[in-house]
């Protein structure tokens, strides 16, 4: 870690004296003891204390914002809050993330390489090798865990997605939950995405539910609320203490969820389409100074339809998603804005450094080229239908949909750059938006800095302008070296010399080397939204970049230099092979294996479950999708009947339930809130005790998303059958939940509202998935990949 901070507050000077350990050594007793009190000196001894001068932080990070979206860096989307904040800090046009959510987030928070912390990708697509097993490992401390243990408060809200899925139950363990990594407190979700209207809340690590009383919640604004609230009691408890809070809401991403009044804003304001708002888009960037004046705007790629060549229906449905996303993006800046407004009038905001990034990597191409309202169905490579997303259009963004916008604005949202989320090959998957305020210490209100940097700079420069050394050892373990420098040198100087001078990036095979001033890449294979299939890697090309003449990427010199793309990629190799880089692995979908992880529930086929088991992740629930299985609930109705949720799985995405209403027992598949599928029992079960069971016959096991037959029984009696056409393989949701006696969160079935709790007695539940096969596990695997290669 390089520590550089001319100009900057005496909050960074010396580092000596520090113990370079973590926890830091107790004093040691200075009085005197004699045979009693009387012949004795107490030794009252002092509170440990932050470095003298130790600032506040506030780490921002949104999620799956471009570039070229928010007003500052001259994007359609108002953003005042951060407005505000550059207007009185600093403004980098040459930040750079991972290109993907999980990365960004170990590497901005260790200081390291996303390969080097073993976050190669996001966790629920983890294997088993170094880069990818998402084992966040113990010898590259996280950020907090240094700084709590030079006595700051430290606390975490919104999205965490930085725990493998099978730590995630109840069994843990959990180091690599943010309790783990060093907050004192955490309130928010695990995984990669969320409904922001029937958010899967946890607080430190026990499961809690939303208000379910309340139809206005919004995740964005309860976090805005918590996180003042946490402040406010942290300081009036310990004034002098200093915290870190790190406020990642999980907006923009998918699925786009604003209060309708904020995407009512934008109504009318994205008719004229992508590709003029990408030109719109240069035009203010280049107005502002964002970027240079002799910039190129890069071309629309042609896997990229123009919005020209889009029917007048695709028209006014784009354009709808769009304004939902700006919706949502001005929602989350307003909430980031009432959290800055609190630190002024609790007199902080002094004393407060607030980096606010935005975007964990390029716009969001998951969307697929027609928009969707299931992010979840499009991810898992099935396209959506526009007409029947027409048909809903005034819906969107309200809390019946999980949708997300087409590819072409996520394209525009990149400007002037190519590409997007997941290409870390080019600059519109890994380039974005940066603001650094502390008033009173950053002089250059409103100034630019252009020196190259990446997210693994955060960290380091947090701790430098701390005064806190960086660690050799946590808890006992040595400590890797951070791989960032400090940025702090950039903070006087705008015409200082970039202090970073190489970096690689890699996701799904795309990959980068930048190297004093030159940038060599390799789009490898697939776009971005086909998210199924390998290309292997004997035909990639590698383009070439001089980005101190060519900010955008714009002119490919890899014909005319070809000694020095030589030399790049013989750097990258080595920089590959130095962080844990290879194998490269252009699998998506096919990550999702449940054999490719460690899993509890391997080899076992019978799973019994007592009343009030509720919030286990899905995927460490049993694996039914697809294969014959049973749902079974020993249950005792009283007098009088009883209704409610006996067990079920996911939510308003996708999902099974089994539940009791109006006297009879129903199942239902909810196909990605499409189309539902219900059998019902053709009698009132009768007070008692009782087994009722659904026993699901698939047609063919092991195929991707096969019919079948669904017989519900009373003890061995048959009350019910009825057939489905289809059902989900693959996951549900992304963080939704296997429940017994109630649904949390968004209910899976239409029938009912959340928690629709079970008034009578469960005395346990049993699935059992014995007929389901390793071969047949294997089968429907091969059959997922076919099929969401042949939607390509």
């Amino acid at each position: 870690m390089t520590n550089n901070s001319a100009g900057v507050s005496a909050a960074s000077a010396s580092l000596t004296g520090q113990s370079n350990g973590i926890p830091l050594p107790a004093p040691a007793f200075e009085g005197h003891i004699g045979n009693t009190y009387a012949e004795s000196t107490a030794d009252v001894i002092s509170l440990p204390a932050a470095p003298e001068g130790a600032p506040n932080v506030l780490l921002i990070l949104l999620d799956d914002v471009g570039f070229g979206q928010a007003s500052t860096f001259g994007g359609p989307v108002n953003t005042p809050t951060l407005q505000r904040l550059a207007d009185e800090g600093l403004r980098y046009n040459r930040f750079h993330t991972t290109a993907l959510c999980s990365p960004t987030r170990a590497a901005l928070l260790s200081g390291r390489n996303h390969h080097s912390v073993h976050t190669g990708c996001i966790t629920e697509l983890a294997t088993g090798f170094p880069g990818y097993d998402g084992q966040w490992p113990r010898e590259a401390a996280c950020v907090a865990e240094v700084l709590r243990g030079h006595r700051y408060a430290t606390a975490a809200f919104g999205k965490w997605h930085n725990t493998p899925d099978h730590e995630l139950g109840a069994g843990g363990p959990y180091e690599r939950w943010p309790s783990g990594k060093g907050f004192d407190y955490f309130f928010g979700f695990q995984g990669g995405e969320s409904n922001h209207w029937r958010t899967p809340l946890f607080e430190n690590t026990a499961p809690i539910e939303m208000p379910h009383d309340n139809p206005d919640w919004h995740f964005s604004e309860a976090i805005a609320e918590r996180a003042i609230g946490w402040i406010g009691q942290q300081k009036a408890a310990a004034p002098e203490k200093p915290f870190f809070m790190y406020f990642a809401p999980g907006a923009a991403h998918a699925p786009h969820h604003p209060p309708k009044a904020w995407a009512e804003k934008y109504k009318g304001r994205f008719d004229h389409g992508w590709d003029r708002q990408r030109e719109l888009t240069f035009e203010s960037q280049k107005a502002l100074g964002i970027i240079p004046a002799e910039t190129k705007l890069t071309p629309r790629p042609d896997a990229i339809p123009s919005w020209e060549s889009c029917t007048a229906d695709e028209k006014r449905l784009y354009a709808r998603m769009q304004e939902v996303f700006a919706g949502f993006l001005e929602h989350i800046d307003a909430q980031i804005g009432k959290v800055v407004d609190a630190l002024e009038q609790m007199g902080l905001r002094e004393d407060t450094l607030i980096i606010y990034i935005v975007g964990d990597n390029g716009p969001s191409a998951e969307g697929t080229l027609t928009g969707t309202l299931n992010v979840m169905k499009t991810m898992l490579g099935l396209p959506d239908d526009v007409q029947a997303m027409l048909a809903h259009i005034d819906e969107i963004g309200g809390p019946a949909f999980e949708n997300h916008y087409p590819v072409g604005w996520s394209w525009a949202g990149s400007s002037p750059f190519q590409w997007m989320k997941q290409v870390a090959s080019h600059f519109g998957g890994t380039r974005n938006g940066l603001v650094m305020s502390w008033p009173g210490h950053i002089t250059d209100h409103g100034g630019l800095r252009s020196q190259f940097h990446h997210a693994i700079d955060i960290a380091p420069t947090i701790l430098e302008l701390a005064g806190i050394p960086e660690p050799e050892t946590v808890d006992g373990v040595a400590q890797k070296p951070i791989e960032g420098i400090g940025m702090a040198y950039t903070f006087a100087d705008a015409e200082a010399v970039g202090q970073r001078t190489t970096q690689y990036f890699e996701m799904f095979g795309n990959r980068a080397i930048y190297h004093d001033g030159w940038v060599a890449g390799c789009l490898h294979g697939k776009v971005p939204w086909v998210t199924a299939g390998s290309v292997g890697f004997d035909t990639d090309q590698w383009e070439l970049y001089n980005i101190e003449a060519d900010f955008s990427q714009a002119n490919d010199l890899a014909a005319s230099e070809p000694g020095r793309l030589r030399e790049l990629q013989e750097r990258f190799a080595a920089e590959a092979a130095r962080f844990n880089v290879l194998p490269l692995d252009d699998r998506f979908a096919e990550r999702a294996d449940p054999a490719l992880k460690p899993s509890h529930l391997k080899g076992r086929t019978r799973f019994v479950y007592p009343s009030g088991t509720v919030r286990v992740p899905e995927r460490s629930s049993p694996y039914t999708k697809n294969l014959h299985h049973t749902l079974a609930a020993e249950v005792i109705i009283p007098d009088g009947g009883a209704e409610g949720v006996l067990v079920c799985c996911g939510g308003l995405g996708g999902g099974f339930t089994l539940f009791i209403k109006d006297g009879r027992l129903h199942w239902e598949h909810n196909y990605y809130n499409e189309a539902r599928y219900r059998v019902s029992s053709t009698e009132e079960i009768p007070p008692g005790r009782h087994i009722l069971s659904a026993d699901i016959a698939v047609d063919q096991q092991g195929v991707f998303q096969t019919g079948g037959l669904v017989t519900l029984r009373r003890g061995e009696e048959k009350i019910g059958e009825g057939r489905f056409d289809k059902q989900i393989g693959g996951f549900f949701t992304a963080n939704e939940s296997f429940d017994v006696g109630c649904d949390t969160c968004s209910p899976v079935s239409d029938q009912y509202e959340t928690p629709f709790s079970f008034s009578g007695e469960i005395v346990r539940v049993v699935v059992d998935v014995s007929e389901a096969t390793f071969e047949q596990l294997a089968a429907l695997r091969e059959a997922h990949a076919r099929l969401a290669k042949a939607t390509q």
